[in-house]
């Protein structure tokens, strides 16, 4: 007899999952709202770490010698003037000389120095609240666009907790230099133009066939990225070189845009994009921060005193030039000025550092260390101490931003992560601009990457969400995730805790500081 064997039943056939229609897909990932309670949590803890013994150091640290007396003069004068130089009493009270003062920054930022002046005192604490507000601040909107980008509260958190931890942003925010401003401005702008990027496919999204078809509906007034070009104007006028974040975050405007027209079902939408939005982007994110920048000039043009401000009527004008205002010839003498003095900025000092160390916090900056600290000064009872103000990244958030960098490429070339390329984008703007000058032998310093910072904070979050996974992921690995952003988030609190007396000023035994300074550059 021969045995037959049952054959298996056939294993039914999984429907196919649809395909989610294209207005389904264009939508963000989140309205931008809810969260408030968690994000003010966030605020309250960068705010607190950095208003904190603000007034210390006491006197002027580092650039500070600059800035406090340029925003002084900006209360009394409306301009910035030339001060005295001699002895260090005379140097404190910012003397004005009577003369006009060769000044390389826009005042924007000096006008916001100026503010806390205005409001807290001439004193240690009035001339840095404006830097520790503004910092604080920047947490605030870092989070509030990473929970844009990523629809998670707790994402969003996790990068407003790393930024408030990071030695050269919380050392940046306790100092009355500009950096600080620039990198805030820029943070805003692109914040900003994510809303405007997330209105524009929720418009899409709503928009009939009919409408679609051509070159694709007009936008209208976009008021986020109206917002977006005050920003950008903002941070020009303080810092010339936030025209890298300028060229940089227009081109991730439109390529949005061409991206939104696409999904949309737009033909020929790079081609649409240029018809229907070239002209209102131009105008909104290069016309109108030029017109801010002049605007921010504007105690120059009302003054007598500025530097170059008579110029023009000295040296007549011939051809075209005739028929240029004097105001604004002498004002454009003076940018040529400004203009040759950065482009020949060459002298070397002991603190100076190339881009292709940034990251890797090779030679960080010391604002302030006083010599000789032994027992009874600055609170010492050992033999010797030491104090000091030392412009360093936290090593578990920059180390970590490397490869954080190296994965934002890979998202963002195998799976079109529009998120992973702006991370990519505007963290590298801040160093690599400044390798061609690092070529011509310029002198840079580290906190001139300050505004990567931001970026850094948000991609390692985004890389924290790639760990979770999506809302499939199994519990085993969003447990193990879970676990490992856990012990990363208590590294980095570590590190920023131990690094803290050499952020803040506070008086160390000597081995206790040479025990921090882990190599040799960064004595």
């Amino acid at each position: 007899m021969t045995a037959t064997l049952d054959a298996a039943p056939a294993r039914p056939t999984p429907p196919a999952q649809p395909v989610p229609d294209w207005r389904t897909r264009i939508l963000p990932a989140s309205t931008g709202r809810g969260g408030w309670l968690a994000t003010l949590a966030v605020g309250l803890l960068a705010g607190l770490l950095r208003v904190v013994r603000l007034d210390i150091p006491r006197g002027r640290i580092f650039d500070e010698i600059y800035y406090v007396c340029d925003a002084q003069n900006l209360l009394k004068y409306g301009v910035e003037v030339a001060t005295a130089a001699g002895d260090p009493a005379t140097q404190a009270r910012c003397e004005p000389t009577g003369q006009p003062g060769f000044i390389v920054h826009p005042p924007l930022g000096k006008w916001a120095i100026s503010l806390g002046m205005r409001f807290f005192g001439v004193e240690e604490f009035g001339w840095r609240i404006a830097a520790a507000v503004v910092g604080t601040l920047m947490v605030v909107v870092l989070v509030r666009v990473t929970r844009r980008m990523t629809g998670s509260t707790t994402l969003a958190c996790l990068a407003g907790v790393l930024l408030s931890l990071d030695g050269l942003h919380f050392v940046q925010s306790r100092v009355a230099m500009l950096d600080v401003f620039v990198a805030a401005w820029v943070l805003a702008a692109f914040a900003c133009l994510v809303a405007d990027r997330d209105a524009v496919r929720r418009r899409l999204a709503v928009t009939d066939d009919e409408d679609l078809a051509g070159w694709g509906p007009k936008l209208g007034l976009r008021g986020w990225r109206l917002l977006a070009g005050v920003c950008l104007g903002g941070a020009v006028a303080t810092k010339w070189s936030a025209l890298y974040y300028v060229a940089v975050l227009v081109l991730l405007a439109f390529a949005w845009e061409v991206g939104a027209r696409r999904t949309a079902g737009v033909r020929a939408p790079v081609r649409a994009t240029v018809v229907r939005s070239a002209g209102p982007l131009l105008a909104t994110l290069l016309v109108l921060p030029a017109a801010l920048y002049v605007l921010s000039w504007a105690g120059w043009f009302a003054s007598d005193g500025g530097y170059d401000r008579q110029w023009a009527e000295s040296n007549p004008a011939s051809g075209l030039g005739s028929v240029m205002p004097e105001a604004l010839r002498s004002w454009w003498q003076y940018h040529r000025e400004i203009f040759g003095f950065h482009d020949n900025l060459s002298t070397p000092h002991n603190y100076q550092s190339h881009p292709a160390g940034w990251l890797l916090l090779a030679r960080p900056v010391s604002y302030y260390y006083p010599a000789g600290i032994g027992p009874g000064r600055y609170g010492c009872d050992t033999a010797s101490c030491s104090r000091e103000v030392l412009a360093i990244g936290t090593p578990a958030i920059w180390w970590a931003g490397i490869a954080v960098l190296v994965a934002m490429l890979w998202l963002w070339v195998s799976r079109r992560d529009w998120r992973a390329a702006a991370v990519l984008a505007m963290a590298l703007t801040a160093i690599v601009p400044w390798v061609r000058d690092d070529l011509d032998g310029r002198t840079m310093f580290l906190f001139y990457a300050l505004p990567a910072a931001p970026f850094l904070c948000l991609g390692l979050a985004l890389v924290a969400g790639w760990a979770l996974g999506g809302a499939g992921a199994s519990p085993r690995r969003r447990r193990y995730a879970a676990f490992g952003i856990g012990a990363y988030v208590s590294v980095v609190v570590l590190n920023f805790a131990y690094l803290y007396p050499v952020l803040a000023a506070q008086t160390l035994p000597y081995q206790a500081w040479r025990s921090r300074m882990w190599f040799s550059s960064w004595i």
